[in-house]
């Protein structure tokens, strides 16, 4: 009679233990991921990304801010987002066989309203994209010179400039932090 209740004991225990394995398996069939995005698509991915960021943070702060600048040996706000956006175009005017049309920053007295300056930040971010698209998968890894010691691949370019937008996009959340405001990527979606 004992070996019949320790074999009972054991068989439940056993059924027991199986159960939080059953309650965790999704019963709803899945979706295969979706497969990998080409060199152009990819490029496009990110370079439209940080663009949507430096958009939006340009957008959303009000424009009685745009001068703000941290201690004075820094650049204002709308300084670093002009910076950060003229920029743009040391990935857009090489790849098109142009010589890069901002050797400095644009100045401020040509881009006076924030209406202005989220105009010129668009379209920085636009016409890099077009010049993604315009190249295709092909184009990614064609070589252009853009200065410095090598040519460059065009998708190298790209993500050298995708990567200091990144840092200056950090500087400018930074910015937002300094005046108590919640930048536009860090608040919780609706």
């Amino acid at each position: 009679m004992n070996r019949l209740k320790f074999l009972a004991g054991l068989c439940l225990t056993a059924c027991l233990a199986t159960v939080p394995a059953f309650a965790q398996t999704d019963t709803k069939a899945k979706e295969p991921p979706k497969p990998a995005l080409g060199p152009s698509a990819a490029v496009l991915e990110g370079w439209n990304d940080i663009g949507r960021k430096l958009i939006a943070i340009a957008e959303d702060l009000p424009e009685d801010k745009y001068d703000f600048k941290p201690n004075p040996d820094s650049r204002t706000f709308v300084q670093q987002l002009l910076h950060v956006s003229a920029s743009m175009y040391y990935f857009t005017d090489p790849v098109l066989g142009q010589k890069v049309r901002y050797s400095d920053d644009p100045k401020r007295d040509e881009l006076k309203t924030k209406a202005q300056v989220v105009a010129f930040v668009k379209k920085c971010v636009q016409d890099g994209a077009d010049v993604i698209k315009s190249k295709g998968d092909a184009g990614m890894s064609a070589s252009v010179y853009a200065g410095g010691p090598r040519q460059s691949r065009i998708d190298e370019l790209a993500y050298g400039l995708m990567e200091h937008s990144g840092e200056h996009y950090g500087q400018l959340v930074v910015y937002y932090r300094a005046n108590g405001m919640v930048p536009p990527e860090s608040r919780p979606k609706k």
